[in-house]
């Protein structure tokens, strides 16, 4: 999954990043709410982390703000040097799901993240088939059925046809699709991606007719909408 961490600290902000990396996920660390915000809007994120003391800023406008820009069911985690239960009550208050007392350890920090990415993604969290209409996406062999006919589809067109189906209706930048499908290949050309998103919407047929459209957002990326949905 993909996480923004909010800390004044730089060196705390990329330990955790350091930390959740090393749990498979994609972490990016900001050191002022202006930077985090900035970035909310340009990109998309699963996860939101913040210091609650951050200084340019409230904890509470922070979480208003960004709540504004972060899909509805991402979860907010935030850190707090105090165990006072005053500021414990307003992150909670505020619309944050869970907290965190500094300093940290590194095992909840991951407990934690990973209960609560699994409550707000169930469906990402060791499910071997997902049904999406007329689609099912068998993950462990990769497997890929429309109207139970078993599609011609790549490693990569899978995840990347699934990745779209995960995230439907929402608009998904290149810089996310390419973190989320290729990974570690730090070099993709953007035509390669344009010809990958082009090959899913051919082979799933994802057409009006079929109940979906795969769309090109300008200057952004793309987003699959499901139609009279």
């Amino acid at each position: 999954m993909r996480i923004a961490v909010l800390d004044n600290d730089r060196s705390q902000a990329e330990l955790i990043c350091q930390v959740l990396t090393s749990a498979g996920h994609i972490c990016h660390s900001f050191q002022t709410a202006k930077d985090v915000l900035a970035q909310l809007r340009k990109d998309s994120y699963d996860m939101l982390i913040l210091d609650w003391q951050v200084v340019d800023l409230s904890g509470s406008e922070v979480l208003r703000r960004a709540k504004e820009k972060l899909p509805d069911n991402a979860p907010v985690l935030f850190l707090t040097t105090s165990s006072g239960e005053d500021d414990i009550v307003a992150g909670l208050a505020a619309g944050a799901d869970d907290y965190m007392i500094k300093p940290l350890r590194r095992s909840e920090m991951v407990a934690r993240v990973q209960a609560l990415l699994r409550r707000a993604y169930p469906a990402q969290n060791g499910a071997e088939s997902l049904q999406f209409g007329q689609y099912i996406f068998e993950t462990r062999p990769g497997r890929l059925l429309m109207d139970g006919i078993v599609l011609d589809v790549t490693h990569k067109e899978f995840y990347l046809a699934l990745l779209f189906f995960r995230n439907i209706g929402r608009p998904l930048s290149r810089a996310y699709i390419h973190e989320a499908v290729w990974i570690r290949e730090t070099a993709v050309p953007s035509r390669t991606m344009d010809t990958h998103v082009s090959r899913v919407r051919n082979k799933l047929q994802l057409k009006p007719e079929n109940g979906f459209r795969l769309v090109p957002v300008y200057s952004y990326g793309y987003r699959l909408e499901k139609l009279g949905a």
